[in-house]
């Protein structure tokens, strides 16, 4: 088999139309959108939690509680789309009947969805006003319990 270049023009056809639409876009949002800068929106954003205070600080433990819940029904999406692609396959003779392979995967579903229930239960997604209040009276702790390490190690050293 020769190697032809023209046989890759669709890829790079892709790759011009994605970069085409992306450039559009931000020239689109340049035009149209609002330029009212506000203190708030030229804050940086990270992941749910203000920007205040030393890098080095300790995060809530809800965002590593969010972490897993995203690799958990990232899991779910890597395992979901190749059983839908094979799925005619499975159901013939050689693996057995179509209705144990659907039955597996909607177990599969139920124990997922009995997961996020359970999560939603414990209000990992509530981000509302009490819960920035627990976080932050969290981190005030967190802030506490070094600052005493700190003054122990001192200390110590001293």
């Amino acid at each position: 088999m020769q190697f032809r270049l023209y046989d890759y023009l669709p890829i790079l056809l892709i790759f011009i139309v994605a970069a085409g639409f992306a450039v559009t876009n931000v020239f689109i949002s340049q035009f149209i959108g609002q330029r009212k800068k506000t203190r708030t929106k030229m804050m940086p954003y990270e992941c749910g939690k203000d920007p205040v205070g030393s890098a080095h600080e300790r995060f809530s433990v809800k965002f590593y509680l969010i972490a897993m819940i995203f690799i958990l029904f990232d899991i779910e999406v890597i395992f979901l789309v190749p059983w839908a692609v094979v799925f005619k396959t499975m159901a013939g003779p050689a693996f057995g009947s179509r209705d144990l392979a659907y039955f597996e995967m909607m177990l599969f579903i139920a124990l997922l969805a009995a997961g996020l229930v359970y999560v939603v239960k414990k209000g990992a997604f509530d981000w509302g006003e009490r819960a920035r209040e627990e976080a932050e009276a969290e981190g005030r702790l967190l802030a506490d319990v070094e600052k005493k390490r700190k003054a122990e190690r001192m200390r110590t050293a001293a």
